[in-house]
Formats: C-alpha cells, sequence, structure tokens
C-alpha cells in the first residue's frame, strides 16, 4: 500500500447517463507517473474501500490522469460513494499505475470489443495506435445512445469505429461472426459486462491465446471456500495454517508480514507472489490462461490451494 500518489480533483464531467469522468492532477502540480496504454489506478476512498479504475487519458500527458465511472445500481458502495462525496477539488490518495491489460502495438491488425462502460481502457488503445499508424478497429456496443460515453469523441474516427446500440438494433452484436471474419495474427481485445465477456471468450475459443486480450471490471462469482491448507514460506523458513475463512493475505498480515495489497479481491494484481511448489486455485481476474496453467505466481487476496499445501517465495 505504499507509493501512493496525492491527487486532487481537478475537473468533473456528465460523458453519458451516470457516468461522470474524474481529471485527476498531482496535489503538488508535479508530473505524475507516466504509464501505457490499457492500465489502472486505484482510488483509495475515505470510506475505506479500494476501487479499481482505468485510465482514459492521453499516456504522454504528465500532467494529468482521467478516469471514468459508471454509477452502479448493483454497486457495493465504491461508484454511489463517488459520485455522491467527491466534488473539484477533493483531495485523494490513488496507486501508481499498473496494466495487466498492454496493448501490442506491433500487431498487423488490432480490433476492440468494447462494452459500455467497457470502452475505457480501449482510447488511449485506440489514439496510441491511430497515432503510430497501425491498423485497428473498434466495435463499441451500448444499450442506448445516451449511455454511451465518449461516443462523440470517437466517432469523427469514421469506419474505424462501429458503435452498435442494442435498443436500436433489437439485438446484441454478433461477436462470434465477426472475429470468423479477422485475418489471421489480429489482436482482439475485449472489456465489458459479464455476459458479453463470455460472448468474446467463446467467440475466441480457437484464437491462438497470444493474441485474446481481456479485461474485467469486477472479480470473479464467489465460490465456496476450499479446506484449510498450508502455507510455507520459502525466504523466512515459516509454514502458517490457512483455515477455510480466511485468505492468505489476511493470513500473513496476521503474523505480521508487510505484503503490498489493494483490492482484496483479485482484480488489481497488487498482491501477486510468486509459487515454488504447490498447486494454487486460481479465483483472480488478472492472469491469463497461459499463467494460471504454468502455476508460477498467484494472487493472495483471492485464490487458494488445489494441494495441500502451497510453497511461497515470501
Amino acid at each position: 500500500m505504499s507509493q501512493n500518489l496525492a491527487v486532487r480533483i481537478a475537473a468533473i464531467r456528465e460523458e453519458a447517463l451516470g457516468i461522470r469522468s474524474y481529471v485527476l492532477e498531482a496535489e503538488d502540480g508535479s508530473e505524475l507517473p507516466q504509464y501505457t496504454a490499457g492500465a489502472h489506478i486505484d482510488l483509495l476512498l475515505d470510506n475505506g474501500m479500494v476501487r479499481s479504475y482505468s485510465l482514459t487519458s492521453d499516456p504522454q500527458d504528465r500532467k494529468r490522469y482521467a478516469i471514468a465511472v459508471l454509477r452502479d445500481a448493483s454497486s457495493r458502495g465504491g461508484s454511489a460513494f463517488i459520485f455522491d462525496n467527491l466534488r473539484v477539488g477533493s483531495r485523494l490518495s490513488v496507486s501508481r499505475p499498473r496494466n495487466h491489460f498492454p496493448l501490442e502495438e506491433a500487431a498487423p491488425f488490432s480490433v476492440f470489443f468494447a462494452g459500455g462502460i467497457g470502452i475505457t481502457p480501449m482510447l488511449p488503445m485506440v489514439w496510441q495506435l491511430e497515432a503510430l499508424g497501425r491498423e485497428w478497429k473498434l466495435y463499441y456496443s451500448a444499450r442506448s445512445r445516451a449511455g454511451a460515453a465518449f461516443l462523440n469523441a470517437l466517432l469523427p474516427l469514421g469506419s474505424k469505429v462501429h458503435f452498435h446500440c442494442d435498443e436500436e438494433r433489437g439485438t446484441f452484436l454478433d461477436i462470434r461472426e465477426i472475429v470468423r471474419q479477422l485475418p489471421a495474427g489480429t489482436h482482439v481485445y475485449g472489456c465489458g459486462p459479464k455476459p458479453m465477456l463470455a460472448a468474446f471468450q467463446d467467440a475466441c475459443s480457437e484464437l491462438d491465446p497470444q493474441t485474446v486480450h481481456l479485461e474485467h471490471f469486477s472479480a470473479a462469482e464467489k465460490v465456496n471456500e476450499s479446506a484449510s491448507f498450508t502455507v510455507h514460506l520459502a525466504r523466512t523458513a515459516r509454514t502458517l495454517k490457512v483455515e477455510e475463512s480466511v485468505s492468505i493475505l489476511d493470513r500473513l498480515l496476521e503474523e505480521g508480514l508487510d505484503i503490498p495489497y489493494s483490492c482484496r479481491e483479485g482484480t488489481c494484481g497488487e498482491c501477486e507472489v510468486k509459487v515454488l511448489d504447490g498447486v494454487p486455485d486460481h479465483r483472480d481476474v488478472v492472469l491469463s490462461k497461459k499463467k494460471r496453467a504454468e502455476n508460477k505466481v498467484m494472487m493472495i487476496c483471492c485464490s487458494r490451494a488445489r494441494t495441500e499445501s502451497l510453497t511461497l517465495d515470501l
């Protein structure tokens, strides 16, 4: 939780129905750490919550960060708190940018599938590719035009942007048909609500996994906790028992270990730890299928063990 940044809100804009953008500047007026397209930051809210938001601003602009927040009707308190309490001039602490959804700038062709607020991490990506003169196309779907944030900024890009309004067309975007016609080697990106991501993953199931990129905005559904297991800490030669109702992270914190963490639900990647032995039960939404299969790292805030014990590089 160290090395956070002190920022103030410089501007707030209504981007669409129920969506606001927040422009953040360093409290002391200094430059902010640089980041790459697809990165996110965590907001450390005064109510004790930590929420992750994609950066929507130009990565080359070191004076400000921008995020967009959807006021979710099923909010657990994060977006509602931001809408109700943050104003221009409000001060808050944010993490340094991290990127688990990086852009492959050298790809011969890139295609983006954004659903609703899922457009946010893709804004810097398409602008970056446009600046580089790369070939790309964006399929942006939303339930209504009123709820489509940043649409007016994207439409001037012409035929590279295909907007699909569910209300107007009476059907969802046919991701499978679009993917079926893509040339070999195309890199595809998906971000949006869970049903859209499920359709995206199904449509891309036969593509080279190295060309498929996925971003979740929420953690996976809760599952029953596995039985208790043992964690061996290789560096300190300690052995700890992790009970059914306790996460590995909480158990380590109980022991006084200084472990970096943020979201506590497997969406930010801050608590990633190397696995030296044993098989993790991966429950995060950060690691790719390949990374999960390798079992070399895990997110200890939410993931557990498939074996009786795990040995971690701690």
